[in-house]
């Protein structure tokens, strides 16, 4: 069974064909960082106008990478949000017509998800987990007891921990995007040169960014000299830190033993190793999606829909993209 996956939710325009929702055939994915780099940040509207530049190329390279036709297919997989509604905009209206002209049904898949089931492209993590969601736009924890069955159980209260990232990137004066620079710098500085707050909130799971970056703003206007690399290895080991920490704690309380690591930030070197080690030492189970399926990509979103398909969870025309959604809301 091969599912076509389109992911626009944000910057990247991507499209992959999967196998029984497993088996990647093709996975393409068009970056946008060349574009926003000059403005530190996503521009909402050159993405959407860029996605509708590349769209259609993207999908055409994915299906003759796979060696496959629209004929071949069983489904479209798309995500309709949450994220940049322009963005979500063309990935939507594109699945629509392709799946109107070739008369190929129509599978919504929240984006949240496919970072969730980027799992299951390389392993098979028995269920229940926990599944730990950082990226630029969302941090977040889940128990996952079974497909479709999702229980929000901590989630950031302001800044995403790559927002912070991007944002802490800014203020060094580096460019966008700020995580993989960040990461880079950190290995050559002291993760212990500076102080940085941990945020953990009590009586509760969730998460809290924004006052570490305003610390991280406060003390480079105090110490103009201070060696970046100082400050990026120091703030970096202080967002790894409640990460873990908070992980950890959702596991004991929930009585878990199985943690999955997605979204784009799970890319970052320090936290896949910091939440292998103290996985290895609790005694759980972590996976970690390769590098190249923690960005938003399309395969993840083709693997949930895959999921999707086999249960006749099956879309109408008449569903729009949104730019906040619940994870485990009723698709239309």
């Amino acid at each position: 069974m091969l599912i076509l996956g389109i992911e626009t939710s944000c910057d990247d325009t991507s499209a992959a064909v999967v196998e029984d929702g497993k088996i990647i055939k093709s996975n393409i994915v068009s970056s946008q960082d060349e574009i926003h780099t000059q403005y530190g940040g996503i521009v909402p509207e050159l993405a959407s106008r860029k996605h509708i530049e590349m769209i259609w190329p993207v999908v055409d390279k994915a299906l003759s990478t796979a060696n496959a036709s629209l004929s071949d297919l069983s489904a479209i997989a798309f995500s309709y949000g949450p994220g940049l509604i322009g963005s979500l905009l063309v990935g939507v209206c594109f699945s629509k017509s392709l799946s109107l002209v070739h008369s190929l049904p129509l599978v919504a898949v929240n984006h949240l998800e496919g970072h969730i089931f980027s799992a299951f492209l390389e392993s098979s993590p028995s269920f229940p987990f926990l599944a730990l969601i950082v990226s630029g736009g969302h941090t977040s924890m889940y128990i996952i007891r079974d497909f479709n069955k999702y229980e929000e159980i901590g989630r950031t209260r302001d800044d995403a921990a790559g927002e912070a990232y991007d944002k802490v990137a800014k203020l060094l004066g580096f460019g966008y995007p700020g995580g993989p620079i960040i990461d880079n710098l950190a290995i050559s500085g002291d993760p212990e040169a500076i102080s940085f707050p941990r945020a953990l909130i009590r009586d509760s799971l969730d998460f809290s960014f924004s006052g570490l970056k305003t610390s991280v703003l406060t003390y480079t206007r105090k110490n103009p000299d201070a060696k970046k690399e100082d400050i990026a290895a120091s703030f970096q080991a202080a967002v790894v830190d409640v990460l873990v920490q908070r992980s950890l704690e959702a596991c004991k309380a929930k009585g878990i033993d199985r943690i999955v690591l997605s979204g784009g930030v799970s890319a970052n070197s320090l936290l896949r190793k910091s939440v292998a080690d103290a996985a290895e030492g609790a005694a759980l189970e972590v996976y970690l999606p390769s590098k190249r399926l923690c960005t938003d990509n399309a395969a993840m979103i083709a693997a949930a829909g895959y999921h999707h398909f086999r249960r006749g969870n099956i879309s109408n025309f008449s569903l729009n993209p949104k730019a906040y959604v619940h994870l485990g809301s009723a698709h239309g």
